[in-house]
């Protein structure tokens, strides 16, 4: 039976942390790391997130500034709010909410936030930072499922690591922080031949699909650390991830839940890019 990997218990535990250092921080530098999330639409998931993140600042001590733009906004005015937000001084951390709205292109709106206020590490130059080894922030949820691992003294070195989806956001990036970490990563997707038998051979499998219960207890090695990036709906309508969680329970060494488990590390990730961002833009 496997171990549950209580995100939100380690989350709070890393919030905790920040929120010292944030005192600290204004103790000692009479700074305030300072976030602002823009939100173009009414997208409810995106709402609730954003949401979740404005409580997440005002626990950890973080200025916090909320932009909503409505689903019609032009390209130029979401270019020019990201434009003014680079310059404002008690601004460390631009975050644009995504998916947005249809007509607005996501990728020149990354492109234009400043490399240093990027705390979603979606910029070119933060990714190619990534790549080479070489970072100062990294996306979220990957950055947040290392930590998932680590909590649990699950070692990567060495191990097979499987990755299900190639997203920018998420499949991408963790393939490339497990390979920092010496694992032998596989990443798998809608064209991979024989998904079953490479899953199967994992002792780390992470699946980011967006496809309610997909991974089944025969796709799993038996003791394998199992991380559900997965936000879904099953056929009640209830909230689920990419796992089917009681076929696999009982196969696993590790499995994250959902909800509970890979979500609450997003947020507290982004804190800490957060305060990663204040700390540089006064030369720590």
């Amino acid at each position: 039976m496997a171990e549950l990997i209580d995100g939100k218990a380690i989350a709070a535990q890393i919030r905790a942390q920040i929120a010292q250092e944030v005192l600290k921080l204004q103790e000692d530098q009479g700074v305030t790391p300072g976030l602002a999330v823009v939100l173009a639409g009414d997208d409810p998931a995106s709402k609730t997130y954003v949401r979740n993140k404005e409580k997440a600042c005002e626990e950890a001590g973080i200025y916090s500034e909320k932009y909503l733009l409505p689903a019609d906004a032009t390209q130029e005015q979401l270019m020019d709010l990201v434009r003014r937000l680079n310059e404002k001084q008690d601004i460390d951390g631009i975050l644009v909410q995504l998916p947005l709205p249809e007509g607005l292109d996501d990728k020149s709106i990354v492109e234009a936030i400043r490399p240093d206020k990027d705390v979603d590490a979606f910029h070119p130059v933060n990714v190619g930072e990534i790549m080479i080894g070489n970072y100062r922030f990294l996306p979220c949820t990957p950055a947040g499922i290392i930590e998932l691992l680590k909590s649990k003294n699950i070692v990567i070195e060495g191990k097979n690591c499987v990755v299900i989806g190639r997203s920018n956001i998420v499949g991408k990036p963790v393939a490339m922080l497990l390979l920092h970490q010496n694992g032998t990563v596989t990443v798998c997707h809608s064209k991979t031949k024989d998904l079953k038998e490479i899953c199967r051979g994992a002792d780390i499998l992470v699946s980011a699909v967006g496809k309610a219960k997909f991974v089944t207890a025969d796709m799993v090695k038996p003791g394998a650390a199992v991380i559900d990036v997965g936000m879904n709906r099953d056929e009640n309508g209830k909230l689920c991830g990419d796992v089917d969680f009681e076929s696999v329970e009982p196969v696993a060494s590790y499995l994250t839940p959902v909800p509970g488990g890979v979500g609450p590390m997003t947020i507290a990730m982004l804190l800490k890019n957060t305060l990663t961002a204040a700390k540089i833009h006064c030369g720590l």
